[in-house]
C-alpha cells in the first residue's frame, strides 16, 4: 500500500509502538525475537506498512511495559480491519456467548484455512491489492481467536453443500479447508457444523446468508452481506425473527454427525 493511503490512526499507532520501545530499551531486532515477529514485520508495523494484530500489541504493550496505551489501539485500528458496517460486529464477537451462521457461497469465515482465505480474497471483483488482500485476510485469521477462547462461545454453523464443492484455489487448498472443518469439529466440542443438502430444493435459507449473536451482555444482534449493501440489525423485531428463521433452517439441515460423514466424504473425492 503507498504511503499517501496510510490513515493517520495507522501512522500513530506505529509510532506509538516505536516510542514505547525506544523508550524500554529495545532495537527492532530486539523486539521482534521477544515478540518471536521477524525484524522485518517489526519494522512495517512501526512505518505504519502493516497493521499489528491484537496480539501483537496485547505482547508489545506487556514488553515495553506501555501501561495499556498499545492496548487501547486495539479498537481504533479495528476501522482500520474491517468495513465500516462490520466494525461493531468484530468487536462484539469477541466476548460473545454465542455465535450462528449460515453460509451460501464460501466457508464460513471462523473456519477459513490461511490458504482458503487467501484465494477468496484473490478473486474478488473488483479486485484488491496485494496489500489489501494481505490486511484482509490477516484480520479474517485474527478472529478466529474467539475458537479457542475461555469460556467459550457456542457456535452453530449451516453450509450449503455446494459450498463444499467449491475449490477455490484449487483441489489441494478444497481438501485442506475441508480437513480443517473434520478437525475443528473435533477439537471443539462448542462447535456444531451443519450442512444443508442440495437435495432440499425448499429451506428457510433461500434468501441468502446470515450472521447471528448473542452478546455477553444478553444482546442479540444480526449482520446480513448482500451485493446491494450489509445490514448491522439489532432492531428486537426484526432480530426475533432472524433467529426464528435460523432456528427453522437448522432444523431441515443434515444432523451434525451426518454433515461430518459429508464433508469426510467430499474430502475424499479430491
Amino acid at each position: 500500500m503507498g504511503k499517501a493511503e496510510v490513515s493517520h490512526v495507522r501512522r500513530l499507532a506505529g509510532e506509538l509502538i516505536r516510542a514505547h520501545r525506544v523508550r524500554a530499551g529495545f532495537t527492532q531486532k530486539t523486539a521482534a525475537q521477544a515478540l518471536l515477529i521477524s525484524e522485518s514485520l517489526m519494522g512495517a508495523v512501526e512505518c505504519a506498512e502493516r497493521i499489528p494484530s491484537i496480539d501483537l500489541l496485547v505482547a508489545a504493550d506487556e514488553l515495553f511495559a506501555a501501561s495499556g496505551a498499545l492496548k487501547e489501539c486495539v479498537e481504533v485500528l479495528d476501522e482500520e480491519k474491517y468495513p465500516p458496517k462490520f466494525v461493531n460486529w468484530a468487536q462484539f464477537q469477541r466476548t460473545a456467548r454465542v455465535i450462528n451462521g449460515y453460509e451460501t457461497m464460501v466457508m464460513p469465515g471462523l473456519l477459513q484455512t490461511e490458504a482458503y482465505a487467501y484465494a477468496l480474497h484473490r478473486v474478488r471483483v473488483p479486485a484488491y491489492t496485494e496489500a489489501e488482500v494481505i490486511s484482509r485476510v490477516e484480520a479474517r485469521l485474527e478472529r478466529q481467536a474467539v475458537l479457542t477462547r475461555t469460556p467459550p462461545p457456542h457456535i452453530g454453523l449451516v453450509v450449503e453443500e455446494s459450498v463444499l464443492e467449491r475449490c477455490l484455489g484449487g483441489p489441494e487448498v478444497l481438501k485442506g479447508q475441508l480437513r480443517h472443518m473434520l478437525d475443528c469439529i473435533e477439537r471443539y466440542n462448542h462447535l456444531t457444523i451443519q450442512v444443508m443438502p442440495t437435495a432440499q430444493h425448499t429451506h428457510a435459507g433461500l434468501m441468502g446468508s446470515m450472521h447471528l449473536m448473542s452478546t455477553a451482555e444478553g444482546r442479540a444482534l444480526v449482520y446480513v452481506e448482500a451485493r446491494g449493501g450489509d445490514r448491522f440489525i439489532s432492531q428486537p423485531d426484526e432480530v426475533v425473527d432472524m433467529f426464528d428463521l435460523f432456528g427453522i433452517l437448522r432444523a431441515q439441515a443434515h444432523n451434525p454427525w451426518e454433515s461430518a460423514e459429508i464433508i469426510e466424504k467430499k474430502m475424499g473425492q479430491l
